[in-house]
């Protein structure tokens, strides 16, 4: 059992030799491919000729890719210690790198893209192309929105002035922001601004009050840049779905994430209508804290006490239990994590502060990253990013380097997945006390997975369309109407306190636009899989092929082969049904026990 990363499947060290020379490979077999096809137009003429180009383009993302092993090494790299300059600049030569590779090949799925509607069935009908046929089905569904190849360089090139560095400013600003607090004991500390929004949950109201102060003072101290640097993003976007001509603001997203508009609108207008859940959610949480309202920084407070400690060891052996009863292969796989150096455990100095898992080219290995503190939420984490290991791993042993990947519709399905059988595995051995403390909070998970995302989901289509008919918003003007849209899910039983107008400042996914309804339509679709496993146990089998699908197909048709129509509002009434049945579950519980 390894606790650290073993990066040297990657590279020995930061200065490893082999860093530049890898480096050169890259660029050769870059330049070997565009001098090769970049001059030629037959492959656009030719199925078979086009094959040839495919394969050498899969080959090309299978060792060198976009995302090279030197961005990757750095990328785990400064994960492990933000504070380094030294990472810091090593991963920035990387990513430039990387940004030139890729603006080097733009080229060749842009042709492919515009290749002419009348032979477009030709390709797609050629059998010996049908391991890329959804790639190209994706690619022309694409071109109608994609401009020429120089003005598709500067849009490249610009997204970096234009919008990512706006959004690095606003986060560093932040991410540097200290404050006096209180601690769990009640004892005078200083956070950062991430460790803040963790003591707002804290059970200690002096500690959380004190806490969500210092956090609206930091937003409030950087509401002017934030106010610009939103309407400065805002309006890049609007002038690039003008030039490309995408119809609504979240149709780039739609294309992106290959997914039709018709399932994301199915998802949030069922959800926004079922608004009703977490409002009587609330009023239950109001009541077991004995409150009249609930403060806007109230609405995930710990509920109840969980004494037990989950130390990495005993955990493992938990996960490894609860994947084994789903199927073999997965105590397999993550055994081969937790004993390969693939999982990095422990919270250090400098360290990134979340939970995440990542991977590079389809030939490298997947990488984890925890901050282990002995509690039950970090046995819930671990399985959670243990189900985009298995998403990944699955994905690398049945696709092609073309289809290695996930879409983003999709992406939290396994991770719920897995967390939720997890959960449901320690509310087997939990006394009625202990269940009621996670009913509570696996339902503010849910709460904040499915009805928030898409109330914030509604608040960026409200903001795109008032800002590009107004030309710019001021921050009171955002911060009212994210009151309204946060008010609408959360009800009467939540106050819009005072500086609550100011937290979309730190939701980054409000600059990575339209990004939230993957996390409803991800729990949404996790818990139909749930229930046919829970049905019948073999149904893991059909998991698997979704697990396996990757990039192959589109989300919509990938679920159909599983006998799930993601168009059909009524799927994801049966998911939503299903919080309210664990809602209900959580009533009577706390009403036998006397809580309420």
């Amino acid at each position: 059992m390894k606790i650290t990363w073993d990066l040297s499947p990657l590279f020995k060290s930061d200065n490893d030799p082999k860093i530049e020379k890898q480096r050169k490979r890259v660029l050769t077999a870059t330049n070997s491919f565009v001098k090769k096809w970049k001059s030629r137009g037959d492959y656009l003429l030719s199925p078979v000729i086009l094959k040839k180009a495919l394969d050498d383009y899969e080959n090309w993302l299978r060792f060198y890719g976009f995302n090279s092993q030197e961005d990757y090494y750095f990328h785990l790299r400064t994960s492990q210690d933000q504070n380094d300059p030294n990472l810091k600049a090593h991963e920035n030569k990387a990513t430039e790198f990387s940004k030139k590779i890729e603006n080097d090949m733009e080229f060749f799925k842009l042709r492919i893209a515009k290749i002419k509607p009348k032979l477009q069935k030709k390709f797609l009908t050629y059998k010996p192309i049908a391991p890329y046929k959804h790639f190209l089905e994706h690619l022309f569904i694409k071109s109608k929105y994609l401009l020429s190849e120089p003005e598709e360089k500067i849009l490249n090139l610009k997204g970096i002035t234009s919008h990512a560095n706006w959004v690095k400013m606003t986060q560093g600003f932040l991410t540097k922001e200290e404050a006096n607090v209180l601690d769990e004991e009640g004892k005078k500390t200083v956070k950062n601004f991430t460790d803040l929004t963790g003591l707002m949950r804290s059970r200690n109201k002096k500690a959380r009050d004190k806490a969500a102060e210092a956090f609206n003072t930091i937003l409030y101290k950087h509401s002017d840049v934030s106010e610009h640097e939103l309407n400065s993003v805002f309006l890049n976007k609007k002038i690039n779905d003008e030039l490309r001509g995408f119809d609504r603001p979240d149709k780039s997203r739609h294309i992106g994430d290959d997914i039709e508009t018709e399932v994301v609108d199915a998802l949030t207008k069922t959800v926004t209508k079922h608004f009703d859940i977490p409002k009587r959610y609330y009023k239950l949480k109001a009541k077991l804290l004995k409150v009249p309202k609930l403060a806007y920084h109230e609405r995930n407070v710990e509920y109840g006490e969980i004494d037990k400690k989950y130390n990495y060891e005993e955990s493992v052996d938990i996960l490894t239990k609860v994947f084994g009863n789903l199927d073999p292969e997965f105590a397999e796989i993550f055994t081969k994590f937790v004993n390969e150096g693939r999982i990095d455990v422990y919270p250090k100095k400098g360290k990134y502060s979340g939970a995440f898992c990542t991977y590079g080219l389809i030939i490298h290995p997947t990488y984890s990253l925890l901050n282990w503190t002995d509690k039950l939420n970090d046995v819930l984490t671990f399985a959670h990013e243990m189900g985009h290991g298995f998403n990944f791993e699955f994905v690398k042993k049945a696709q092609n380097s073309v289809n290695f990947g996930t879409s983003t519709a999709s992406t939290e399905v396994a991770s719920t997945f897995m967390e939720d059988f997890v959960l449901e595995h320690l509310l087997e051995t939990a006394d009625e006390e202990l269940k009621l403390t996670l009913l509570i909070m696996k339902l503010d998970e849910e709460i904040s997975t499915i009805f928030r995302q898409v109330a914030f989901y509604n608040f960026e289509w409200e903001l795109h369309k008032k800002l590009r008919e107004k030309g710019y918003l001021s921050k009171a003007e955002i911060g009212e109407l994210f009151q309204k849209h946060m008010a609408s899910y959360m009800g009467p039983f939540v106050e819009q306190s005072e500086g609550s107008q100011n937290w979309w400042i730190h939701v980054q996914h409000f600059r990575y636009f339209f990004y939230v309804y993957s996390y409803a339509s991800g729990l949404l679709i996790s818990k139909s899989l749930q229930s046919s496993v829970k049905k019948d146990s073999k149904f893991i089998v059909k998991v698997k092929e979704f697990l396996s699908a990757g990039t192959s197909d589109s989300p919509k048709n990938i679920f159909n082969k599983l006998g799930i129509d993601i168009t059909d509002k009524t799927f994801w009434e049966k998911g939503l049904s299903e919080v309210e049945d664990l809602l209900s579950e959580t009533e009577k519980l706390a009403i036998k026990l006397k809580k309420i």
